[in-house]
């Protein structure tokens, strides 16, 4: 092992501070994945399935034994118009947030945006009765 990789597996936080220049397969959907064309320098998931691992505990670390593979669920915007991906561990089911890279693929981003749209956690067919009871006259036009 030479000094830069016994530095990247035993300085705490190494990867916080350091740019993630190794390429690497993805666990989930297999395609090789390169950091060229991220935006960034800490590549952190998939730009094709949006998948990532639970490598950390907290960002930069590696410091998570888990392993798991950590499953896009949602997206959310931040004050500066800027999109994360939220991720959750389907092992463990800890909770975190990335920042979307600029290679992420869009129609995956757009799908997990608009699931919420397309699976409300209702029936679809009582909005007009719930208008109603929030004090509207229940149409919809």
């Amino acid at each position: 092992m030479n000094r830069e990789n016994k530095r990247k597996t035993f300085q705490k936080g190494y990867y916080k501070n350091h740019a993630c220049n190794e390429v690497f397969v993805c666990k989930s959907c297999g395609r090789e994945v390169v950091p060229n064309g991220a935006g960034s320098d800490h590549r952190n998931h998939c730009p094709n399935c949006l998948t990532s691992l639970h490598v950390d505990e907290q960002p930069g670390d590696r410091m998570s034994e888990c392993g798991g593979h950590m499953e896009p669920i949602a997206v959310w915007v931040k004050k500066n118009g800027e999109w994360a991906i939220i991720h959750r561990c389907r092992q463990c089911g800890k909770f975190s947030a990335n920042r979307i890279a600029a290679d992420d693929n869009p129609m995956k981003l757009m799908s997990i945006a608009m699931k919420p749209l397309s699976e409300p956690p209702f029936p679809i067919e009582r909005i007009e009765e719930m208008t109603r009871l929030m004090g509207g006259d229940g149409r919809m036009e």
